[in-house]
C-alpha cells in the first residue's frame, strides 16, 4: 500500500474546491510548508533556486501561453509586481513544459514582463511543486521560503494584496 502524506491529502481534498472557489490555503492543513527545492531555468538562460527566493516576498506563477485564464490575470500579475516590488517583493512566472518556448519568448518580450520568467521545459518543477497540471496555479511565498498559500485559477487580488502587506510587513 501507498503511504501519501497528510499534506498531500489536504491538497487533493482541496483540489476540487479550488475548482469552485478559485483558491487554496495550505495552512487550513498543516501551516505553511517551505517551498519545495528547484532549479528555475530562466529566458537569458540564467538560474535561479527556490534557496534565492528567501528574504522576499515571492509569487511563483505556473501559466502556460495558451491559458486563457493566464493571459486574461497577467496584468493584474504585472500591476502586483510593479506595485510592490520596490518593498521586497518579487514574481517568478514558471511556464509549462508543453508551452513552445517560441511563444514564451514572445509573449514575454511584447508584453513586456517587467519580471524574472522561466521555462519548466522538464515539467521537474511543476512536479516538484505539488504536481501543478492547471494553470493558472500561483504560489505566494513568505520571506523564509514558506508556501503561505496557493491559489488554482485567477486570485481574488484585492485579498492578495492585502496578504502580501501583511507578509512584507513581518520581520
Amino acid at each position: 500500500m501507498k503511504r501519501i502524506s497528510v499534506l498531500a491529502v489536504c491538497r487533493m481534498a482541496l483540489a476540487g474546491v479550488a475548482m469552485v472557489a478559485g483558491l487554496v490555503s495550505l495552512s487550513g492543513c498543516s501551516g505553511n510548508q517551505a517551498a519545495p527545492e528547484s532549479t528555475f531555468v530562466l529566458l537569458d538562460g540564467s538560474k535561479q533556486t527556490t534557496a534565492d527566493l528567501k528574504g522576499k516576498v515571492t509569487l511563483v506563477n505556473f501559466w502556460a501561453t495558451s491559458c486563457v485564464t493566464c493571459v486574461a490575470e497577467m496584468p493584474k500579475v504585472i500591476a502586483t509586481y510593479n506595485k510592490y516590488k520596490g518593498q521586497g517583493y518579487d514574481t517568478l512566472a514558471v511556464a509549462m513544459s508543453y508551452d513552445p518556448p517560441s511563444y514564451v519568448v514572445n509573449y514575454t518580450e511584447t508584453r513586456q514582463l517587467p519580471f524574472k520568467v522561466a521555462i519548466d521545459n522538464t515539467g521537474k518543477v511543476a512536479k516538484a511543486w505539488g504536481d501543478v497540471q492547471l494553470t493558472p496555479t500561483t504560489y505566494l511565498v513568505n520571506k523564509r521560503g514558506e508556501i503561505v498559500k496557493q491559489y488554482v485559477g485567477e486570485p481574488d487580488f484585492a485579498a492578495l494584496h492585502q496578504l502580501i502587506e501583511k507578509l512584507l510587513a513581518e520581520t
